[in-house]
């Protein structure tokens, strides 16, 4: 198994062992008002994320106006493609007002650029690392210029079969790229969960050699906390102010409260892996429950000094501090050295 060769993002460092680097995937969920894109840099740091995340694009540069419309979005527009997109696209010029607040917040900001001048624009913010979504991993034109920027790249793969993925690292690669992670991510709005195959996580860590974490699209945060637990390097979850706000991406998305309960999971689950060895009680397990949850033998009735300890004397109960169960055929068939009364706890000096 190849190593795999972990990166910084802004001040921390991403790879096996790291703790999980939470995304917060505001997405097209600003609704075009600057003041929720702020709200929601507010939400993602109260919530404990890493870094709040948004997309930058156009309509009229991401689809052909030829392009037919969605059949998943039928229910919420009859808008084209690039209507659709243009109407709920992020501003450009509100990218450094929200990097800043973001900053004044202490969370990461960045975005998922979908143009060359998106690259150039992110670029000049100094934005601690450049997303690839996942329809855009076979634009290796936009990967190479992203590479070149010298940013770390964060690649996600939602579609894509191995040779696509090692085309585009090695696009970003030949422009450059040092520092490279994957999202496994399944390209459905919302995804099942059957559909999400965590294990293709360890799969491109192994094949690539790369921190690999989770875009998530599946309702709920079952899923990111369960990539947490699997050593997902990062995780990405859409979220919103409110998941009856009008837009594509809202339904899908936490709120506020999901968004923290989601952030507190995978930091627990992660705390929870522990480093694997088999050792003997915790410090918390020894204070009580070391002594007084385990059983030892003890005696059945009231004996006299000098008798002779037979099966039917003795049984097993709480607390643990006298002679431990397994020791019986030993103790069995030795005198008692002292008198011992009914439900006694029998220790090594009283035989």
């Amino acid at each position: 198994m190849r190593s795999v060769q972990e990166f910084g993002i802004g001040g921390r460092l991403v790879g096996p062992g790291r703790p999980t680097y939470v995304i917060a995937e505001a997405g097209a969920n600003h609704n075009r008002d600057l003041d929720t894109a702020r709200r929601l840099i507010d939400v993602a740091a109260e919530a404990g994320a890493d870094a709040v995340k948004f997309q930058t694009y156009s309509g009229a540069s991401m689809y052909s106006t030829k392009t037919p419309a969605f059949k998943y979005l039928a229910p919420l527009t009859d808008k084209s493609p690039t209507q659709l997109l243009e109407d709920i696209s992020l501003p450009r010029e509100w990218q450094g007002d929200l990097a800043a607040h973001a900053r004044d917040r202490g969370i990461d900001f960045f975005s998922t650029p979908f143009d060359l001048d998106a690259v150039r624009e992110l670029d000049a913010l100094g934005v601690p690392v450049l997303k690839i979504a996942s329809f855009e991993l076979v634009d290796l034109p936009l990967i190479r210029a992203a590479a070149g920027t010298g940013r770390p790249l964060i690649l996600s793969t939602g579609m894509a079969v191995l040779g696509e993925i090692e085309d585009a690292i090695a696009a970003a690669r030949e422009a450059g790229a040092t520092a490279i992670g994957l999202m496994q991510c399944t390209s459905v709005y919302p995804a099942p969960a059957e559909r999400i195959n965590l294990r293709a996580m360890a799969t491109m860590e192994r094949a690539f050699g790369v921190p690999v974490g989770l875009s998530d699209h599946a309702l709920g945060i079952a899923v990111p906390i369960a990539a947490a637990a699997l050593g997902a390097a990062f995780v990405e979850k859409h979220y919103t102010l409110s998941r009856d706000m009008v837009g594509p991406d809202h339904p899908f998305a936490l709120e506020p409260g999901e968004l923290t309960a989601m952030v507190k999971g995978i930091r627990e689950a992660q705390a929870a892996l522990g480093d694997g060895r088999k050792e003997g009680p915790s410090p918390e397990e020894r204070e009580e429950m070391f002594t007084l949850g385990r059983r030892s033998l003890i005696v059945t009735a009231d004996l006299p000094a000098g008798t002779v300890l037979e099966p039917s004397m003795l049984t097993t109960k709480r607390p643990g501090w006298g002679i431990p169960p397994k020791h019986l055929e030993i103790v069995l068939g030795r005198p008692l050295k002292l008198d011992v009364e009914e439900d006694e706890i029998l220790t090594w000096d009283m035989v």
